[in-house]
């Protein structure tokens, strides 16, 4: 007992020592933070945490509409030898060339696809740590690990479409301005020169990056002069006119190179100019898809807390010291104005414009007041977790959700009823590739890509029809049902079919003798007036 008294009594003793050492352990935090910050495996860390989510059940949601044109248009590559540049389409033609390598390596499917947007998405992430010599180390870290966990990048990072180019493509520019500022040396040069070239050759909305990025310069420059920068002047440039040719020359001979179709489609070379009269109708009339001018804003506020962070620290730039954070403050404040004047907007473009604001994200470190760091941490943790949730709920769960916002003129999983009977059989024995199919709706993408392997598929709009309605599978448009099934003379299994959002249901017909087995039990739902 005399023992147990004595512990007692140092336990007693030794409660106030605990608590007046709480300082010490302050520091003892933020030393651990500092060499966690350090640590040259963390950039590592992050990475892999990109790599995850978005490679992880890359294949858990159908082809996006969009997703199935741009399959559309490598198979005309594959069949014509080149990419034939439509300037009312609008988009460069670099994407397709990407995805024709996949395809030719990987097969026509959905993981090859996707798979080369999904290695730029983590190319972006990794692009962020290149920030560093320019932001500093926890500010880039903390602006990679927001955009790797982000719901809009790992998302948009996911589908098979041009705007995730555009990001690299702008970032890379971004980079090399910034860094010809401060340092001048030949690489940065070369960063901004193919940042320019990709973003041509990706999609005509280069020109808002290329437009604010200027006007950013004299919006500085006042900025500067109401509270300078001790960073203000630029160092002396390393490079030579030699060096600036070959970047200029290298870029032409990019561009000419694709949008010529591989020299041999000389005519979509004037097709970059060309595209900006259907460019500026599109983006004025909105053909749809026209949102008030706070669409996005509304967006971020929902969606991208981290972001919302950042634009929010943008008002405080003035407060910046730091070159770099202050123009890219002012540049993404710009292209989202630019953005939001436009009156068509796609939810896919937010990941254009929101990638400085991440940054901005990272540097509450260096506004924030000393004495509030530790909040400032926490702060940071919470938007970050919440991003991860937001992101894991939408990429994993609801991806096909429509009243998710950034889940738009998706892909409903109802055409699995079609797609996976067909491609398992076909997958089993290559003869059923031959079967027979009548596609009797319009827009009926993206089937026509996921099943660009089956020669014997028609698809048949404004009220045509093939001369025998029978065939082995049939897709209707719910107002031509009635004046298909009369002629029908077999057997069906019949589901109905919504491909996305703003359509009709259709009413799929499975032939019987065909399909049996993913029916076991069940009769058939239609029976044609020949059917014996």
């Amino acid at each position: 007992m005399a023992a147990v008294r004595e512990i007692l009594k140092f336990e007693i003793k030794r409660e106030p020592v605990a608590l007046a050492d709480f300082p010490r352990l302050h520091v003892q935090l933020e030393t651990w933070r500092r060499r966690f910050a350090e640590t040259g495996w963390t950039p590592w860390v992050i990475l892999g945490l990109a790599v995850f989510l978005r490679f992880f059940l890359l294949g858990i949601k159908p082809p996006h509409f969009d997703e199935g044109i741009n399959g559309w248009f490598v198979d005309q590559v594959m069949k014509n030898g080149f990419y034939r540049y439509d300037p009312t389409n609008y988009h460069g033609p670099l994407h397709f060339y990407v995805l024709l390598v996949s395809e030719a390596l990987f097969g026509r499917n959905v993981w090859a696809l996707r798979l080369p947007v999904v290695l730029v998405s983590i190319g972006c992430v990794w692009l962020c740590f290149k920030f560093e010599p320019l932001l500093g180390r926890n500010v880039s870290r903390i602006a990679a690990l927001a955009m790797a966990v982000s719901p809009g990048f790992v998302f948009y990072g996911r589908y098979s479409i041009h705007e995730v180019w555009l990001v690299l493509f702008s970032m890379l520019f971004i980079l090399g301005l910034l860094g010809l500022w401060k340092f001048g040396t030949p690489n940065y040069l070369w960063c901004a020169g193919m940042g320019v070239a990709g973003m041509i050759l990706t999609k005509e909305t280069y020109v808002i990056h290329l437009g604010c990025a200027a006007l950013a310069i004299p919006a500085l420059m006042v900025s500067n002069a109401l509270n300078r920068l001790p960073d203000e002047k630029p160092a002396r440039q390393t490079w030579t006119y030699v060096d600036l040719a070959m970047v200029i020359g290298v870029g032409i001979v990019a561009i000419v190179f694709f949008y010529s179709g591989t020299f041999f489609h000389w005519s979509g070379v004037k097709g970059i100019y060309q595209a900006y009269a259907a460019w500026f109708a599109t983006g004025h009339e909105g053909h749809g898809h026209e949102k008030q001018w706070y669409y996005w804003l509304e967006l971020i506020g929902r969606c991208e807390l981290p972001v919302a962070g950042g634009l929010v620290l943008c008002l405080f730039c003035q407060q910046f010291k730091n070159f770099s954070l202050r123009y890219l403050a002012i540049y993404g404040v710009g292209t989202l104005i630019a953005y939001s004047i436009v009156p068509y907007k796609t939810p896919w473009c937010i990941i254009s414009f929101i990638w400085p604001f991440l940054f901005m994200f990272g540097a509450a470190i260096l506004l924030i007041p000393l004495r509030y760091r530790f909040a400032t941490y926490a702060a940071s943790a919470i938007l970050l977790c919440a991003s991860l949730g937001s992101t894991i709920w939408l990429n994993y769960f609801r991806c096909t959700t429509d009243t998710e916002p950034y889940v738009y003129v998706q892909t409903y999983n109802d055409i699995f009823k079609l797609t996976e009977p067909l491609l398992k059989l076909a997958k089993r024995n290559p003869i059923y590739y031959q079967l027979t199919g009548h596609m009797i709706r319009t827009s009926a993408y993206p089937l026509p890509w996921i099943l660009g392997d089956f020669p014997h598929i028609g698809y048949y709009e404004h009220g045509n029809s093939p001369e025998n309605l029978d065939a082995d599978f049939l897709l209707v448009q719910e107002d031509r049902i009635k004046e298909v099934e009369p002629k029908l003379r077999n057997a069906y299994y019949t589901e109905p079919l919504r491909i996305r959002a703003y359509q009709d249901t259709s009413k799929l017909y499975l032939s019987a003798k065909i399909f049996k087995e993913f029916f076991p039990g069940r009769s058939p739902d239609f029976v044609g007036k020949g059917s014996g």
